[in-house]
């Protein structure tokens, strides 16, 4: 990595300040070269001008330099910040590329700061998942996986499951040693005790992972329920066209909504019905989907028709991810004469909704169960990559446990050597060097 790499650090648009980063070997000479200063002090904010390789003025800007390895890559970094706009920043950028720096990649300064020890594959993450978050509550968990909170939880782990090979490694090679005799049953125990912890973390995260990516609700319901007006309420303006013509949204629509401290995906699908009608039958497929991959189903009956068989569609639809997802039951047009059977939805309790009461109450109710689903005070894992390492770990310490009571140390090792290589993977790669040391370190083999 000795190139030197150069980026925009700040977002497109107008704003105050601009930030333009530099890092690598070069940094600091290219940076002496724009600003025609011969000297920098680590740290310190000077303000300099920068100028173009034409020798004609750029702007006005604070340059801070960081030498290395006390910067976030662990090289050189220079920082210019300069005014805002994108037509500055991008000039600068040019001229620190025709001084010899190189446009840098997409993620390029946190890869190298993991290359360089600065931090490990969960502060990485966190880091790309911080800049995406989706609600309070998940920038203040993907800060304290920043400071290692993930990391530490990764390492309390591989620490034991690197015990437990060693305990195995000793009886195989050092048979002749004095082993404690309840070493079998520790192991064990030890080795439930890990399964029941990592089948706790990754069940919260799952049910958590709106934290991260947003909550997606999910409004469903028979043609010509309320499903649109609904969503304009919750808007507060005309997003999705109503009218008294049944199947009028043929597809669903996706609205961004903050509710409390979240923000959530409002999807409105198309109602589910029998129909012979091609478009529509895809828009009635995707509103499935869209209930599968959403966490909270709003569910919507009609109070002032009778109950059919579209309704029992529904029905069946709820109470078949009941168990899964939070299920919201709304009866619609309640100011209307009812027709309704209720008996087959009073479990949901339902919320009655009319023209005067439009969805003050129903964004209540969703701010609470969104605030139930993010507690938690559990580790949080923040990706698909994190939560299938654990689940790989999981399933190869399950695998050891019946070697393990059978004395079959090599093929328990095995297992044992594959969940440290699933969970090392979440931070950093393992170290079998570490095994070692606890063989000769704990046990003071060849005294």
């Amino acid at each position: 990595m000795s190139d030197t790499i150069a980026a925009v650090a700040t977002a497109s648009g107008v704003g105050s300040v601009a930030i333009v980063r530099l890092s690598g070997d070069d940094a600091l000479e290219i940076a002496e070269k724009i600003t025609k200063r011969s000297s920098f002090i680590p740290r310190h904010a000077h303000l300099c001008n920068l100028y173009d390789t034409k020798g004609e003025l750029i702007d006005e800007a604070i340059v801070i330099w960081f030498k290395a390895p006390h910067s976030f890559t662990t090289e050189d970094v220079v920082e210019f910040q300069c005014h805002g706009g994108s037509i500055v920043a991008e000039e600068i950028l040019n001229t620190l590329i025709s001084s010899g720096a190189r446009l840098a990649e997409p993620g390029e300064f946190t890869k190298r700061a993991f290359l360089g020890g600065r931090i490990d594959l969960t502060e990485a993450e966190a880091i790309a998942k911080l800049i995406e978050a989706r609600s309070e509550d998940a920038a203040k968990i993907l800060a304290r996986q920043m400071k290692g909170e993930l990391k530490r939880f990764v390492d309390e782990i591989r620490e034991k499951l690197v015990r437990a090979i060693a305990f195995a490694e000793v009886t195989i090679d050092y048979a002749e040693e004095d082993l404690p005799e309840d070493m079998v049953d520790n192991m064990l125990h030890q080795l439930e005790t890990i399964e029941k912890e990592i089948e706790k973390i990754v069940r919260s995260s799952e049910r958590r992972r709106g934290l991260i990516e947003g909550f997606r609700v999910a409004i469903v319901g028979k043609p010509n329920v309320g499903k649109s007006s609904l969503l304009n309420a919750m808007l507060d303006y005309e997003r999705a066209i109503v009218s008294e013509i049944a199947g009028t949204t043929r597809d669903t629509i996706e609205e961004q909504l903050r509710i409390g401290t979240h923000l959530v995906r409002i999807v409105d699908t198309a109602g589910i019905r029998e129909s012979a009608d091609t478009i529509e039958k895809i828009g009635i497929e995707r509103s499935v989907a869209a209930i599968e991959q959403s966490d909270i189903v709003i569910a919507m009956f009609d109070a002032s028709r009778p109950w059919d068989r579209e309704d029992d569609q529904i029905l069946s639809l709820i109470d078949r991810y009941e168990k899964e997802k939070e299920i919201v039951v709304v009866l619609n047009k309640t100011d209307l004469p009812q027709r309704i059977d209720l008996s087959r939805i009073e479990k949901y309790r339902p919320i009655s909704l009319s023209r005067e009461n439009k969805a003050e109450e129903i964004i209540g109710v969703l701010e609470k169960r969104l605030s139930a689903m993010a507690k938690g005070d559990e580790i949080l894992l923040i990706s698909t990559r994190q939560i299938e390492a654990v689940r790989r770990a999981k399933e190869a310490i399950s695998q050891a446990k019946a070697p393990l009571l059978a004395g079959e140390l090599e093929i328990f090792t095995f297992h044992l050597t594959e969940a440290i290589e699933a969970i090392s993977s979440i931070s950093r790669p393992v170290d079998f060097n570490d095994i070692m040391d606890k063989m000769f370190g704990e046990f003071c083999l060849g005294k």
